[in-house]
C-alpha cells in the first residue's frame, strides 16, 4: 500500500534487521506496553516472532516504510471477516521513530481507505482501554467511540478493558475528504507543522453522528494501567 508518505510493504524477515534497530530507540519498550508481545530481548528472538507473523493471514502484518526510507513499525489488519464485512487495524508496534509523524497518520489512513474501497462496511479499532493516547488517535481519525468491554482479556497478566471505536462506509466519503485535506503538503510550513489539525477536520464527522458525542470520551477517567 502506497501512499504520499508513507510504504506498507508485507512483513518479511528481511525487515527484521531494520525494525530491530528502530525499537532500540524505545530504551524503556513503551512502545510494547499493550501489546501481547515484546519488548524482545533479542534480534533473534524478534526474528522468531516475525518468522510466525508474517506467514499468518489474520493478524496480516505490514511494515511501515517512513518518506527517508526508514523504516518506523508494524501494523496489520485483523479480524478479517469478509462476509460480515468488518476488518480492523490493530498491532500498531511504531518506534519513536514513526510515532506522532504524518507517515503514522497516513499509515492508518492506508488501512481505512484500502478497507472501504475494497467493499467492507466497517473498519474497527479497538485497544486498551487504559491506554489514553491510542483512545485519543482513535477519535482524531474520526472514528467513532462505542464503548467498553469490561474484563475483556487479560495481556502481559494484567486485566484489559477494550475501548471499542469504529467507522462505517456510509461516513467514508467525508473521512476521505479530511484525511486527504489533512495529508496535503499545503497543509504543513517548512518545519512540517500542521496549519489545520486532522482532529478539527474530522470533528464535524464525530457531531454529525450524534452531537451528544462532541469530541466523544477520551478516557480521562480510566483507571491507571
Amino acid at each position: 500500500m502506497r501512499g504520499r508518505w508513507v510504504t506498507l510493504e508485507p512483513l518479511s524477515s528481511d525487515h527484521v534487521a531494520e525494525l530491530r534497530e528502530a525499537h532500540l530507540e524505545d530504551a524503556e519498550g513503551g512502545m510494547w506496553r499493550y501489546l501481547p508481545v515484546g519488548p524482545f530481548d533479542s534480534e533473534a528472538d524478534y526474528a522468531a516472532w516475525v518468522d510466525r507473523a508474517r506467514l499468518t493471514h489474520d493478524p496480516l502484518q505490514f511494515a511501515v516504510r517512513m518518506r527517508d526510507g526508514r523504516l518506523g513499525g508494524t501494523m496489520s489488519l485483523m479480524r478479517i471477516t469478509p462476509e460480515a464485512g468488518t476488518v480492523e487495524t490493530g498491532w500498531l508496534a511504531f518506534a519513536p521513530r514513526l510515532q506522532r509523524t504524518i507517515e503514522a497518520t497516513e499509515a492508518v489512513w492506508l488501512h481505512m481507505k484500502w478497507a472501504f474501497e475494497a467493499g467492507y462496511r466497517r473498519f474497527e479499532w479497538k485497544c486498551d482501554a487504559a491506554n489514553l493516547a491510542s483512545r485519543r488517535a482513535a477519535q482524531r481519525f474520526g472514528l467513532c467511540y462505542e464503548g467498553v468491554f469490561r474484563q475483556a482479556a487479560v495481556v502481559k497478566g494484567r486485566n484489559r478493558d477494550t475501548a471499542w471505536f469504529a467507522a462505517i462506509d456510509g461516513e467514508f466519503p467525508a473521512l476521505r475528504q479530511a484525511f486527504e485535506s489533512w495529508l496535503e503538503p499545503a497543509n504543513f510550513d517548512a518545519n512540517g507543522r500542521q496549519m489545520r489539525s486532522l482532529r478539527e477536520m474530522t470533528a464535524p464527522i464525530l457531531v454529525a453522528r450524534d452531537p451528544a458525542l462532541g469530541d466523544g470520551p477520551t478516557g480521562d477517567g480510566a483507571p491507571a494501567p
